[in-house]
């Protein structure tokens, strides 16, 4: 009996333990399911959210077994919340694995469904293609198309070609077949890591293969619609109004940006203003208002009608119409379809009575786009729009919001004022929701675009596109041209307002690059504080802080270089420098911005101690008390064998656009042809030794083996 009493007392601890750690996870079930009660209202809101992470989560995992695991874990936390029958944790459990892996799957399925032939290697082609789109370019003297190659089953299934003005055909149009010859080059990666990847959009729109188009460009059949109503209204519009008012206008028209000038377009980009050129809720919210308040205006002129008809049922029918007729013209393209459906959702909710905008219709109109696009997830367009419109939305619906801006009985000059502060309060709302976002795809966010935005918006809203519409209108009786007038001196402040806060001191936050785990943690964290409406939102600000603390952390690279090998960067200090004194304005722009740098970049020549000549350069840089030898190629002439190897084995870091020899050995890192191949344009970062390749971030996916 007494050599049983240990036994019997160590399983009396261990009853004890089960019972604490089954009362200590009760408690907490218990401390969930309150808080999910508090928050009944809002729970339905994260749907979107589940399906999101489940897209997020393909893009950013590396190959198909880490996907597959990610359906596994999905499907667990599904299997794991039906073990808590009727609790409110187990149905969020439930429905949020499955809606994780349903997003997952989707855009797996979405992926392969896209794949289509793929040119490997540059080329020069005489092809006969059918053209399906035209896209003007004024501001550049040329055109765009897609087109689809006849008769070449060796061929991509797409190509995008661009045309010189001079060379193409007159009135160009969709259904045209041209005979031409092209230099066709595969759909380019990212230059650089955290550049834009067209590669990845090219995959989902099916195009194999990008050139230019030389002369003579003939064309052999013509279609049957001739130039489309969207070609013809843009060419009208720029026909009234020149310059960068006339490519605004017509941009507002039918989202046509092809006749932007630069100065103008990166004018509007700094000041914050770029998204009034992009056809989105702004512009589907005035044209559908527009034709309501129209309709709504022409109706209630008869008594019988305003007292026997629903004239606000009948408004919304039209406003609808006007919506979808928009976004038809306009090219239907992603963005502005989604724009469309979330107008149609608050047109559904006012013939229904409910309140016009909240935040479930906000989630409804994601979740619709999610199942249908759900590529659509990682581009700027889709993710800026509903981070505007949650956190204008969420912002509004807060009880101390409403109190203070809530329409009261007192003066003009106190109403006046409490109508820009609520402005101005919005503004800056939405410019703290879209500058991670732009930081993370731009790598810049305007500091002033709040301020810009209180003038513009309503600037564009209630005086531009009404001039522009009943401008139109009137050129159908050629009674027009006042209000071109009135529009055009409109536009020409919209341009004043741009180039004046952009040309501000600080107008512009750069940021080289953004680590993908600050990013998931300030949406994460944004999510969690705007979604929730009791205390538990607060605690969103945690991780909101941390990622905000963890991406300004991030360490500028020190060195870039683009995929091609020909063009390198390095950074010093606040400045950055060019291998190539001939780099064309795109390079220089994109190596300066994923450096983090606002404004010209210089030459690698002018670094102090540098020894650069025609053929290649040697650099010393310091880092954290070390000199690091940098040794670069920048011609393509014959260099001596023997110099070479010696000058490799010198260096701590060689970088060249060809293949350099084995005997090339230097201290540390190869950057050649052969590397270059296999991993795409680099970042390097000294004094952590670190490498990031545009193929380590690429992973397994389709488009990565371009």
């Amino acid at each position: 009996m007494d050599g049983d009493a240990p036994s019997m007392g160590s399983a009396t601890l261990q009853t004890v333990a089960f019972a604490r750690i089954r009362h200590g996870w009760r408690t907490a079930i218990a401390a969930v399911e309150r808080g999910l009660e508090a928050e009944r209202d809002q729970v339905a809101l994260w749907l979107p959210v589940a399906v999101g992470g489940g897209i997020a989560a393909w893009f950013v995992l590396p190959d198909a077994w880490e996907w597959a695991a990610f359906l596994l874990l999905a499907a667990a936390t599904a299997l794991a919340g039906r073990c808590l029958p009727g609790t409110r944790l187990g149905r969020v459990l439930t429905v949020g694995g499955l809606a994780a892996g349903l997003g997952c799957a989707l855009v797996w399925a979405s992926a392969e469904r896209a794949a289509a032939p793929v040119l490997h290697r540059p080329l020069v082609a005489s092809l006969l293609v059918r053209v399906d789109q035209v896209q003007p370019l004024a501001a550049r003297n040329a055109i765009r198309v897609v087109a689809t190659p006849i008769g070449a089953p060796a061929m991509p299934f797409r190509l995008r070609l661009t045309i010189a003005e001079a060379d193409a055909p007159a009135r160009l149009a969709a259904g045209d077949r041209l005979r031409l010859r092209a230099r066709l080059v595969p759909p380019q990666a990212a230059p650089v890591p955290g550049a834009y990847d067209f590669a990845r959009v090219a995959w989902f729109q099916r195009v194999g293969a990008t050139g230019r188009a030389f002369a003579p460009v003939e064309r052999v059949g013509v279609g049957a619609e001739g130039p489309g109503l969207r070609e013809r209204l843009s060419a009208h519009i720029r026909a009234r109004l020149a310059g960068g008012a006339g490519a605004i206008a017509a941009a507002l028209a039918t989202g046509d940006q092809g006749a932007m000038p630069d100065a103008d377009a990166d004018a509007m980009r700094r000041s914050g203003l770029a998204h009034l050129l992009s056809v989105s809720g702004l512009h589907i919210t005035a044209v559908v208002g527009f034709a309501m308040l129209l309709v709504l205006r022409v109706l209630a002129l008869s008594p019988r009608l305003a007292l026997r008809w629903p004239l606000l049922l009948i408004a919304a029918g039209a406003g609808a119409v006007a919506g979808i007729g928009y976004t038809l013209l306009t090219g239907a393209e992603v963005p502005t379809i989604r724009s469309c459906v979330a107008a149609l959702l608050v047109l559904a909710a006012l013939a229904m009575g409910r309140e016009a905008l909240t935040l479930r219709l906000v989630a409804a109109g994601a979740l619709v786009i999610l199942l249908l696009w759900p590529e659509s997830l990682v581009g700027a367009s889709f993710q800026l729009s509903f981070a505007a419109v949650t956190a204008l939305v969420a912002f509004h619906e807060r009880p101390a919001v409403k109190a203070l801006l809530a329409r009261r009985d007192e003066g003009f000059a106190a109403g006046t004022g409490r109508l820009l502060l609520g402005a101005l309060l919005t503004g800056l709302v939405v410019e703290l929701a879209l500058a991670p976002i732009a930081l993370v795809h731009f790598h810049r966010a305007g500091l002033y675009g709040a301020l810009a935005n209180i003038v513009a918006i309503p600037l564009t809203t209630f005086v531009i596109m009404p001039l522009e519409a009943l401008a139109l209108l009137f050129d159908v009786a050629g009674l027009g041209a006042p209000l071109w007038w009135a529009a055009g001196k409109a536009l020409a402040l919209l341009l004043w307002i741009s180039h004046a806060v952009a040309a501000a001191p600080g107008a512009v936050a750069m940021l080289p690059t953004m680590a993908r785990g600050a990013f998931a943690l300030i949406v994460g964290g944004g999510l969690w504080m705007v979604l929730w409406k009791s205390r538990l939102a607060w605690w969103g600000a945690i991780p909101l802080a941390a990622g905000a603390a963890l991406a300004l952390a991030t360490p500028v690279p020190d060195l870039l270089v683009t995929g091609d090998g020909r063009h390198a960067a390095v950074r010093d200090g606040g400045t950055v420098r060019l291998l190539r004194p001939r780099t064309g304005g795109y390079i220089r722009d994109l190596l300066a911005e994923s450096a983090g740098l606002d404004g010209p970049p210089g030459l690698i020549d002018d670094l102090p101690g540098v020894r650069c000549g025609p053929d290649s350069c040697m650099a010393e840089l310091m880092r954290d008390g070390r000199r690091w030898r940098i040794l670069a190629t920048r011609s393509g002439y014959f260099l001596p064998f023997a110099p070479l190897v010696r000058a490799c084995a010198a260096a701590d870091i060689v970088i060249s656009d060809r293949r350099l020899p084995a005997a090339c050995r230097p201290r540390w890192l190869k950057i050649d042809r052969t590397f270059l191949a296999h991993n795409g344009g680099v970042a390097v970062t000294l004094a952590t030794e670190r490498v990031e390749t545009v193929a380590a971030l690429a992973g397994a996916h389709p488009w990565a083996g371009r």
